[in-house]
């Protein structure tokens, strides 16, 4: 709990959507510190967002734990070949896919080439997200809202419905949502109405394909060191990034991975409709 960096950090600002190699202190994926148990073996998994932080742990973790994984990207070539590297380094399949979940039909050709290459999907990470922040909602553009909501929201719902058909009995479908689904942020004013959709999105198609025996669940985290982070929000935000939680400091992807993994595995037959909080002794509601 107390072995990761605290605020303040050093002044830093990323054009958006950020990497990884710019950030200092450097984000923990559990590069050194994952060790896999055998939970997810012969299991193939998309995840969206894949590339870099939260993305990045649960792509490595499920590499280490035996899974093959497709990385959804939109464009940071570099973050997405260092998580590659990660996951061959493991021993699994690994392939890339650059393009803007925006799009219905690059959606739906994610989900073919998970099919197309693996043979199969068990395991939907529902990750990608775009944030900005605004003091005043009359510099939220409608362009600002449309890609917040289509990004975060809209993809979902096309990678699930094209998934779907193709998961067994066992397959589960895992949605990152945020405390700002509970607690919104004001500044985040676009990103954090998109979380609360996510949660209840997640609690109705957890019920919608209950008989087809696929489980669907979100991760709720809260402060996280990502790419994202410096990329997205003022400087001085950045500097204290963290210390608003009662453990004062930023939460290291690597510290989500084991939820994923959790979320993910046969022993979590009987979780579906859950939100699991990560968020560093914050409540959520």
């Amino acid at each position: 709990m107390t072995s990761y960096p605290k605020p303040p950090f050093p002044d830093q600002k990323q054009p958006m959507p950020g990497e990884t190699r710019m950030m200092n202190p450097q984000p923990d994926h559990g590069e050194t510190s994952y060790r896999g148990s055998g939970r997810l073996v012969g299991m193939k998994a998309v995840i969206t967002g894949g590339d870099s932080g939260i993305g990045r742990a649960v792509a490595l973790a499920y590499a280490r734990e035996g899974a093959d994984v497709l990385v959804s990207y939109l464009s940071e070539d570099a973050d997405a070949r260092e998580t590659q590297r990660l996951i061959e380094e493991a021993g699994r399949k690994a392939v890339l896919m650059g393009g803007d979940i925006q799009d219905a039909a690059h959606c739906r050709a994610i989900v073919a080439r998970c099919i197309e290459e693996f043979g199969g999907i068990d395991i939907l990470v529902n990750n990608a997200a775009h944030q900005a922040s605004f003091s005043d909602v009359e510099e939220i553009s409608d362009e600002e809202w449309d890609v917040t909501f289509r990004t975060n929201i809209h993809a979902m719902f096309y990678l699930c419905k094209a998934a779907i058909p193709h998961m067994k009995p066992g397959s589960s479908i895992i949605n990152t949502s945020s405390v700002n689904a509970d607690t919104p942020s004001p500044q985040l004013l676009a990103y954090a109405t998109t979380k609360g959709a996510i949660q209840n999105f997640t609690g109705g198609l957890a019920q919608l394909v209950a008989e087809k025996e696929i489980r669907v669940n979100c991760v709720a985290p809260g402060p996280i060191w990502t790419p994202l982070i410096p990329s997205t929000m003022p400087a001085e935000k950045v500097k204290s990034f963290g210390s608003q939680v009662p453990m004062k400091r930023p939460g290291q992807p690597a510290e989500l991975a084991t939820v994923y993994v959790m979320l993910a595995s046969r022993e979590a037959s009987y979780v579906s409709g859950a939100t699991v909080a990560v968020t560093g002794g914050k409540p959520i509601i």
